[in-house]
Formats: C-alpha cells, structure tokens, sequence
C-alpha cells in the first residue's frame, strides 16, 4: 500500500575538498573556504531534521580524495549520528572521487545508515519514520575510480514496493564538463521500467533531466572553485500516496561564488567606474543570509574608459580598492576581469580602403577559423620555428585559436591607428 513520504537527495559533498589560489583572501575567509564543504554537510542534517524527512539518498563523492581524511570521515560520522537520534535513515553510494578502495578508518556507524557495495546492485526498503514502507531503494557504488562500464543498464526494479529509487553515480548524456564515469542516455533512465526516481550524482550544476519518472541531479552541495557559481544545495522530495513527485531545492552553501558584468558605456572616469563596481559587489550581498561570497567581475561594453582599461596597472588599482571594500564586508572580488572594447566603428574601418582597413579584414580572416590562424602564425614565426626551445613554445601557442588575444591585439592596434585616446 503507497502512503506519502519525504526524503533527501544529495550528491558531491566533496568533504575536505581544497582550496588554492588564495593568498591574498583576508583569513577570516581562507577559514571560511577551508570548513565550507563542512558547514554545508551540517546544513544538510539540521535541513533534513527541520523538514522531517524519512530518509536520506546520498549519490556518491561525499569525499573529495579516495584516501579520505580522518576528521572528513569523523565529523560526516557525528551527521550521520544525529539522524539517526531523529530516525532518519541514511543511503550511500561511493563515486569516482571515494571509491571503496581507497583507505577508510574503521568506525562504526549508526545501523540507520547503509552503504552499498560495489560488487552488485543492491535493493534495500526505506521506512517512513512511523514504520511504514515507503519505497525501495537501489545502488552500487564504485569500487575503483574509474568506471566506465553502463551501470544504468544492470539495475532491475524488486516487486514488493510502491515507489523505487535508483541511486546513480555517473555521467548520463555524455556531459563533456564531466568524466564519462558509469555513462548512459536519459532514455536507458527512462525506459529502464519501474523506477520512479533516479537519484543522480556526479554533476555538480542541478538539473532536473526528466519528470515522471524523474532524473534529477541536485549539483554538490558548496562550490568549490570559480565554475560552480550560484546556488549549492539538495533536493527535498516529496511523494504522495499516488505517486506524485515535488521537488524543492535547499540552498546549503557557506561560501557562494557568483559573477556580475559591469558595463563601461557612458562612464566618463575611473571613480564613477569603482562606484559601479562597488554597486554591483552591494547587489551581489543583499541576498547571501549570512554566506560569504567570492565574487567576479567583468568589465564590459564600449566607453572611452577602454583604452585605460587596457593597461593591466589600470585593473589591478581597480581590483585592490574593490578588494579592500571587501575586507569590510561578507564579499570578496577575487578577479576582475576586463572584456571592454573601442568605440570605433568596425564596420566602418573594414570599408575603407587603408591600412586599418586591411587589417581589420585580416583580423576577421583569422578569427573566422582555426586553419587560417595556424597558417598565420606559422608563416608569421618561420625565422624562429627551428630554434630548440623558442620552437616548441611558439607551436603550443598557435594549438589553439586564442581569440580574446586576437580582439585585443586588433583592439590595440587599430586604436594607436587612428589616435584613440592621444587626443589626435
């Protein structure tokens, strides 16, 4: 007989995961950054204890390093402890960064939490809290890092449950920001009949794949560099006795990374630039309820600040004031970027028929593709493609088209051309 229930779907904890690059961060905030993936551990269970879940599904990486620390695994230990006073039960997978092989302490846990193996596909009932079956629960964890078999296609839905989730660490759809552990198609999810929810991990922006059945990644649970921007948390599920699915996310972050672009049009100096960039780190603030925030800004657009902007000098004066503001405040810009460009008019110059103009169609013609920057660069750097050392550098430089480069230099250029900003 189905009955309603609600339960937690996390993934990536990541617990212990480091931190570089940071030197010059105040130390309130390096602290901040090293116990995050910590205090968003600790989220989770005071969440699922808030929320009066039946049950947790934790779907791999909860350690960031196979050889996981003693204290990671001591303080998940203590989360893991305090569920099970609550009665919530807990369900485990291990994923390519805390795979079964790698050197755990021998501590004993809770009977509420179990983990699965990574010899077979395990089933295992999940109660509400009042003893009543809610579902059954699948998984298979990792046994080595590197899993490159189709795990999805081993899992078989048990008779005897009125709901059944199947936790999955892997790459579903070839996402290529991401290994291709354990990979499938979101078809062999969903036709795999059956399953009401696969509990995805492995991929650290939440994405809800598919509904009915439903294939959900929940992202990991802190960001923990510059890609994973916004929001980190879990899903709290709920189902209804008829099988209805709701999903709602649970922000459980401490340090947040966000970007925000900031447009030089109209602006006539430096400091009206830093106000609007202190603006934007105000805006950013606003709604972080007492996270940290490690921020990025990008100067963008065109305005008669460009040429200024384009020595380096110029934005690290910018990025130190900004970085000084922040030493005040729960915000922290660790970059600033600069994508601004010219006034001039491009299309106007490529009309004419001048040395500007030439060069504006070759800068074009090279952007246009890789095969036309590589032969650029290779006729460009003959005289010294024989040198020993000087060779090989210069090969790996035209291995790619760099097209940012390609933009300033033409940027640059074209602006010495026609005197921008000489007053000529």
């Amino acid at each position: 007989m189905a009955v309603p229930f609600r339960f937690i779907h996390a993934a990536d904890l990541h617990l212990d995961s480091p931190f570089r690059g940071l030197a010059k961060a105040p130390e309130a905030l390096r602290e901040r950054l090293v116990e995050s993936t910590f205090a968003a551990m600790r989220q989770l269970t005071d969440t699922a204890i808030a929320e009066k879940v039946d049950f947790l599904v934790l779907a791999g990486d909860l350690f960031d390093a196979a050889d996981r620390s003693l204290r990671a695994q001591l303080r998940l230990a203590r989360e893991w402890e305090r569920l099970a006073e609550h009665g919530i039960a807990v369900f485990v997978i291990h994923g390519n960064h805390d795979p079964l092989s790698g050197a755990r302490a021998d501590l004993k846990l809770p009977s509420s939490v179990h983990i699965f193996s990574a010899d077979q596909i395990e089933s295992k009932p999940a109660y509400r809290r009042d003893g009543e079956l809610a579902a059954f629960v699948y998984g298979i964890s990792y046994g080595s890092r590197s899993v490159t078999d189709n795990l999805a296609l081993r899992y078989r839905a048990m008779p005897g449950a009125p709901f059944h989730i199947a936790m999955l660490h892997g790459n579903v759809g070839g996402d290529s920001g991401h290994d291709p552990y354990a990979p499938c198609t979101l078809d062999e999810l969903t036709g795999n009949a059956g399953f009401h929810y696969w509990a995805l991990g492995h991929i650290h922006h939440r994405k809800v794949l598919h509904e009915y059945p439903h294939v959900v990644y929940p992202g990991n649970t802190q960001g923990r560099n510059p890609r994973e921007t916004g929001q980190k948390g879990c899903y709290l599920v709920d189902v209804t006795a008829a099988g209805a699915v709701d999903l709602q996310f649970m922000p459980l972050d401490d340090v947040r990374w966000l970007e925000d672009q900031v447009s030089i049009a109209a602006i006539q100096s430096e400091h009206e630039l830093l106000q609007q960039l202190e603006s934007a780190m105000t805006r950013l603030g606003m709604d972080l309820e007492g996270r940290f925030a490690m921020i990025r800004l990008e100067l963008a657009g065109r305005g008669p600040l460009h040429r200024r902007l384009s020595e380096p000098q110029a934005v690290a004066a910018l990025l130190e004031q900004l970085q000084e503001l922040g030493e005040e405040r729960m915000t922290w810009v660790y970059a600033l970027d600069n994508r601004t460009a010219s006034e001039l008019d491009w299309e106007e110059i490529a009309a004419e028929d001048s040395f500007a103009g030439e060069l504006c169609r070759l800068s074009a013609k090279l952007a246009a593709g890789e095969e036309s920057w590589e032969a650029f660069a290779k006729e460009a750097v003959h005289a010294m493609a024989g040198h020993q050392k000087l060779g090989k550098l210069l090969r790996s430089k035209w291995e790619e088209l760099p097209e940012q480069w390609l933009e300033r230099s033409r940027e640059h250029v074209l602006g010495l051309i026609a005197g921008e900003g000489n007053g000529q």
